[in-house]
């Protein structure tokens, strides 16, 4: 093209002076230099006025002629450069947080199953205790003491024999309960009196076996339904949990239970409970009732003083764990309001006649 002509002889003729110079003076150079700088500049009038009129095409200002030409290809191309950049927002796209939140919302789905679980522990406590209405009371009601109902094995000491009573001595023993018109009531029954005055029958008798020998489930248990009476046992817990061959297992203790005999905690092991630590008596005095309870589907609210030994502090623990009444060792017939955890009863021994029965029934003790 012509302004290229025009542009290359203008830089030959810069570069021939250079090599000229540097061996004349500049007064021998210029009359050398006039007549292609004369033919430069007419080349490139003409090519200037030749790309006026074209779209596309501008004239071109002195400095460009002295600027490299491989400057604007190469910024060009790191202007390009951005644009692969760009491409890198997509990445920040495609992170997957909404799918985070499904997790989220996933876990809390279990919550509401935890919640229900309390409420069915809360059910263990169907009966409410009472709350004495303020008056005090007295009733006589005779709380019989069995322990044995069995013949005593040759060579038994003389306690056991005298705790031993006969199947058919006890069975002659309830035909008079029955015939006399003595109807068997629970210690609950006993303590709703005493507490609310609810009403008792005429002849109310509560028969009560200590320690949960094996023979009340094999002897007494048959008679007390032969003849209607019920009864309350207090167990030895820790007995029946190692299997121990003379008690109760815990099929027979459920299955009595559930013919209407009511159950008590006997201690864990039979301790004396007198002088002993707070936490030696909660562990005898809540173990057993809590054992009890894991077994049977109403609480436990009697106790029997192992050896019918206690102190004002084994009273203090019964109350705080919930129990509502404890029997005793001592003789008598007669209880008060104010009395509940010193409830006496009637020992009978392998010794007694029928008449002997009889008159410790009637006895105003």
């Amino acid at each position: 093209m012509m302004w290229e002509r025009a542009l290359h002889t203008v830089r030959n003729s810069i570069r021939w002076a250079k090599g000229r110079l540097g061996k004349r003076s500049l007064a021998d150079a210029v009359p050398a230099l006039r007549g292609g700088i004369i033919t430069a500049g007419i080349l490139l009038a003409a090519a200037m006025l030749a790309g006026a009129g074209r779209p596309g095409l501008a004239s071109f200002p002195l400095p460009y002629l002295l600027a490299p030409s491989a400057t604007p290809t190469s910024t060009a191309t790191i202007t390009a450069s951005p644009t692969h950049t760009a491409t890198a927002t997509h990445t920040a796209t495609v992170t997957p947080t909404p799918t985070r939140t499904h997790t989220a919302t996933a876990t809390s789905s279990p919550m509401p199953t935890f919640t229900a679980a309390p409420t069915a522990t809360a059910t263990c406590t169907p009966t409410p205790q009472p709350t004495p209405d303020g008056v005090h009371r007295t009733v006589r009601v005779p709380i019989l003491m069995y322990h044995h109902i069995a013949d005593p094995p040759a060579g038994a000491k003389a306690v056991e024999r005298d705790l031993s009573v006969s199947p058919a001595r006890f069975e002659e023993q309830l035909r008079y309960l029955r015939e006399a018109g003595y109807q068997s009531i629970t210690m609950v029954d006993l303590v709703y009196h005493l507490t609310l005055g609810t009403p008792l029958p005429p002849k109310p008798v509560i028969i009560t076996f200590d320690d949960g020998y094996g023979d009340v489930y094999t002897h007494a248990f048959p008679l007390l339904q032969k003849y209607g009476f019920t009864a309350t046992i207090y167990v030895i817990t820790d007995f029946v949990d190692r299997g121990l061959t003379p008690y109760l297992t815990w099929p027979q203790i459920e299955e009595m239970y559930a013919a209407g005999m009511e159950f008590g905690a006997h201690s864990r092991d039979h301790p004396d409970l007198r002088r002993k630590s707070y936490d030696f008596l909660v562990w005898q005095i809540l173990g057993p009732k809590q054992t009890l309870e894991a077994h049977l589907p109403a609480p436990v609210r009697t106790f029997s003083y192992p050896s019918g030994a206690y102190d004002q502090h084994v009273i203090d623990v019964l109350r705080s764990a919930h129990y509502w009444c404890a029997v005793t060792a001592e003789q008598g017939a007669t209880h008060t309001s104010d009395g509940l955890f010193t409830l006496s009863r009637i020992r009978v021994r392998r010794a007694d006649t029928l008449e002997t029965f009889r008159r410790k029934l009637e006895l105003d003790w």
